[in-house]
């Protein structure tokens, strides 16, 4: 998987780029909290208020992960890179997917964009008893403000682009 040929984006500018065999990432739940923690420390030493910005990130970065950790198969890499561009920090996290869960991916990435995203948010987070995977986006798109497209121009993997303007965010 080549992710530095794959473009960030009109002024988008590289910070990290991390790469695992998926087999490996898949072998231990912590290798999410492990990395997102590693990755927020990294790119977040140089923000107004580097403790808040690694913490924000770093709970996106592990939701994200989690969703790739539950929902990918472990035949080829995980990759992510980290861009930043002003107060706006976009992961591109690409990850082998079987094909019966390229829908789900669509499906949920889809319903980031509609008008209801926050009454689906608060309806899904109030009556279920175990989230369902989908709302990991939905709470991206709802609390931090990320804007969240999927990238399946690589079969069999797929990349969920995530931009978080994480500057921006008033706690």
């Amino acid at each position: 998987m080549e992710l530095a040929a794959k473009p960030a984006g009109a002024g988008f500018e590289p910070l990290l780029q991390l790469e695992m065999e998926m087999e490996t990432f898949l072998s231990d739940w912590r290798h999410c909290d492990q990395l997102s923690t590693f990755v927020a420390r990294m790119i977040s030493h140089n923000r107004t208020d580097p403790v808040r910005h690694s913490n924000f990130f770093s709970s996106a970065l592990n939701e994200l992960l989690e969703l790739s950790f539950r929902g990918g198969s472990p035949e080829g890499q995980i990759g992510c890179v980290i861009y930043r561009q002003g107060a706006t920090e976009r992961v591109r996290l690409s990850f082998p997917c079987p094909p019966g869960h390229r829908q789900f991916y669509r499906e949920a990435v889809s319903k980031t964009h509609q008008e209801d995203a926050y009454a689906r948010y608060l309806d899904s987070i109030s009556t279920d008893l175990a989230p369902s995977k989908d709302v990991v986006l939905l709470d991206l798109a709802v609390n931090f403000d990320a804007q969240v497209h999927l990238d399946e121009s690589a079969p069999p993997s797929v990349t969920l682009v995530v931009d978080l303007p994480l500057e921006g965010i008033v706690s």
